[in-house]
C-alpha cells in the first residue's frame, strides 16, 4: 500500500522523500470508479509511515492539529514529500507536491501531533 520510493534525502529533523504513485495501488480502487484519486488518509498513512520510521522513531499518533487538500492526486503521480519533525513542540509537519516536468504544486499539507 506504499508508493514506490524513488529517492529520499534527509538532513537533520527534515527529510524529503520523491515518490511514484502507481495506478495499481490498492488507494486508487473505487476511489473514485470513474476518476480515480489518492485519498487523504493514505497521504495521511504515507506520512506517518515515514515520518514515524524516519524522524520520529518510538513515537505515536496522538491527533491531526490541520490538513489541507488543495488539489488531488491521479494515478501514477510523482510526488515529493516533504517531512518536518519538531521534536519541542510533538509536532510532524508534512506536504505533499505534485511534480509536473520542472514545476511542483501542492497537492496537501498538514500537522500531525505525536506522542
Amino acid at each position: 500500500m506504499l508508493p514506490v520510493e524513488l529517492n529520499a534525502q534527509q538532513q537533520g529533523a527534515t527529510l524529503t522523500l520523491r515518490l511514484h504513485a502507481a495506478a495499481d495501488l490498492f488507494w486508487f480502487r473505487g476511489h473514485f470508479p470513474t476518476l480515480p484519486i489518492l485519498p487523504g488518509v493514505a497521504q495521511l498513512d504515507w506520512a506517518l509511515h515515514y515520518g514515524l520510521s524516519r524522524l520520529a522513531i518510538g513515537k505515536h499518533f496522538s491527533s491531526i492539529e490541520n490538513i489541507k487538500f488543495q488539489q488531488p492526486v491521479p494515478p501514477d503521480a510523482e510526488l515529493e514529500l516533504q517531512l518536518n519533525w519538531q521534536e519541542e513542540k510533538s509536532l510532524l509537519m508534512f506536504s505533499f507536491s505534485l511534480i509536473r516536468g520542472d514545476s511542483a504544486e501542492m497537492a496537501s499539507s498538514g500537522k500531525i501531533r505525536l506522542c
